[in-house]
């Protein structure tokens, strides 16, 4: 898939939550294909001791409006730098990176879509392409408190909707891997993102029950072009830069 260097313009940018920023980004061009799952590269004004572009799973696409939305977590000074733009801001990025969601699947297919953290960011867009092909996904969605679950409205518009919380807060208390639709019901196919502990947890949950899983990696990708080898993940085909060959890989693929 081609990629492109764009400037694109801050039309929008909300704090949905501490931590957390939602910002709307418009193009002067109509936008090229892009699949759920894939991701952007952005790169870091202003910051003195941040040479690297900074990558962030594509969250929402706009076609019509020719716009995309980034969900950021601020973790350091160069996702803090970006999270603190301001409408009419411009911004260089990189796009469409990496490989996406397999989203062929049957359209009464059962499907889950599970993340936590930020790890949620590429799961709405996934949604609402599976939600075309006439397949109604769950969310299984979870947190350490209802502060840390957000833009539920936006999942619970595209699909069913189930969370936990490890404090109890929100849905049921425990990780995603405890909540009890997972004891009910079993899935034609299972997507994941998040810490890799959960989605570790998820794919064991996908081999039990013999479930076809998709996870998305979250390795440090500095370059997004598989020249600088800070991604690499050790996988059943031997090691392979996570932003080229990935970010999603079939939980056949890889060794845990």
């Amino acid at each position: 898939m081609t990629k492109y260097n764009r400037i694109f313009r801050v039309a929008d940018n909300r704090r949905p939550s501490p931590g957390y920023s939602l910002i709307r980004l418009q193009s002067d061009e109509s936008l090229p294909p892009m699949v759920p799952g894939q991701f952007v590269s952005v790169r870091v004004d202003g910051v003195q001791h941040t040479f690297l572009r900074r990558p962030f799973s594509i969250h929402n696409v706009d076609a019509d409006d020719r716009a995309l939305e980034l969900l950021i977590q601020v973790v350091g000074e160069g996702s803090a730098r970006i999270a603190a733009l301001q409408p009419g801001d411009s911004v260089d990025m990189i796009f469409p990176l990496g490989n996406g969601f397999t989203t062929d699947i049957a359209p009464a297919s059962e499907v889950l879509l599970t993340g936590g953290g930020a790890g949620i960011a590429p799961l709405l867009f996934l949604g609402k392409e599976l939600r075309q092909r006439g397949i109604v996904p769950t969310f299984l969605l979870g947190g350490r408190s209802a502060a840390n679950l957000i833009r539920m409205d936006a999942f619970e518009a595209v699909g069913r909707l189930c969370c936990t919380t490890e404090d109890g807060s929100m849905g049921e208390r425990g990780f995603v891997t405890q909540h009890s639709i997972l004891q009910d019901r079993r899935f034609d196919f299972i997507y994941t993102c998040g810490p890799r502990p959960m989605m570790a947890a998820v794919a064991a949950y996908a081999r039990r029950t013999g479930s076809p899983c998709e996870v998305s990696l979250e390795n440090t990708m500095a370059c997004g072009i598989g020249a600088c080898l800070c991604c690499v993940e050790d996988t059943r085909q031997g090691h392979q830069c996570v932003c080229t060959a990935g970010p999603v890989f079939n939980i056949e693929q890889l060794k845990w």
